[in-house]
């Protein structure tokens, strides 16, 4: 390898250089894009990790392992004869040239306000849908494999992009509020589960006209659920006591003093 390559070019060598039949690596001869699938979503949620925990060094590590799965999935291509790296790179350039017409356009319009720019981006990709496909569904390229929360805030969104929502929050407080009357009356298991998805469906509306990220808010509930009850399994651990000795009034009470932390 000599220092004269850039590195993109040396990392689709390495990758070339993996994926050759007499020399390469046996596992990455093994791979195809369904084997890969499982590595690419680990690596998507490190690369989320370490951009939350503000590491640099961190980030650019797992930016570069999220890089080299597109780069195998190029040379897969490249093997089957579909496309190239330089071709999704290409693809990707021209296709925000065109979402940005602001910036790139001949007459553009470089004043325009954080709304408007949002407005004119879903108004050039709701056309890029209707040229693919002039009679499908507003909800056709929604990956399947979305993570629920996500899945529900993009549905909504594009009912959204064609009129069909709510005018205002408000509106969706009474919804939630329907819904959990109709969690309170639901009698079997099955039904149950239908209203509590429901519910959690509008909850991700409100979150989507509250311009909340509905992923990062429960993430960090999360993080803050955790966080207070490793606090009380901490205040434990100096009595040599487990939650599991402590009766509900007492972790109660113990939660509440790790909520003032």
């Amino acid at each position: 390898m000599t220092s004269e390559f850039n590195g993109i070019a040396e990392l689709t060598d390495v990758m070339r250089r993996l994926r050759d039949p007499e020399s390469g690596c046996p596992w990455d001869l093994k791979q195809n894009f369904e084997s890969l699938l499982p590595y690419t979503i680990e690596e998507t949620y490190e690369v989320v990790d370490a951009i939350q925990s503000g590491d640099m060094a961190a980030i650019k590590d797992e930016l570069g392992d999220l890089l080299f799965q597109v780069v195998f999935y190029a040379q897969l291509a490249k093997e089957q004869g579909d496309f190239v790296f330089d071709d999704i790179a290409a693809h990707t350039a021209n296709k925000l040239i065109s979402r940005h017409p602001h910036v790139f356009g001949r007459d553009a319009e470089r004043n325009l306000s954080d709304a408007e720019i949002k407005a004119q981006w879903e108004q050039i990709k709701q056309q890029e849908r209707t040229e693919k496909n002039a009679r499908g569904s507003v909800f056709d390229d929604i990956p399947s494999q979305l993570p629920s929360i996500l899945k529900a805030a993009k549905l909504q969104k594009r009912a959204a992009s064609v009129g069909f929502d709510w005018p205002e929050a408000e509106l969706v407080y009474d919804k939630i509020e329907e819904e959990i009357q109709e969690v309170k009356e639901a009698t079997d298991q099955e039904h149950i589960e239908e209203e509590i998805g429901d519910l959690l469906f509008a909850v991700v509306n409100l979150a989507r006209h509250k311009q909340v990220n509905p992923e990062a808010a429960l993430q960090r509930a999360n993080e803050k659920f955790k966080s207070r009850f490793q606090n009380i399994e901490q205040r434990l651990s100096e009595q040599e006591k487990h939650p599991t000795d402590c009766n509900l009034d007492e972790l109660e009470a113990l939660w509440q003093q790790a909520k003032k932390v």
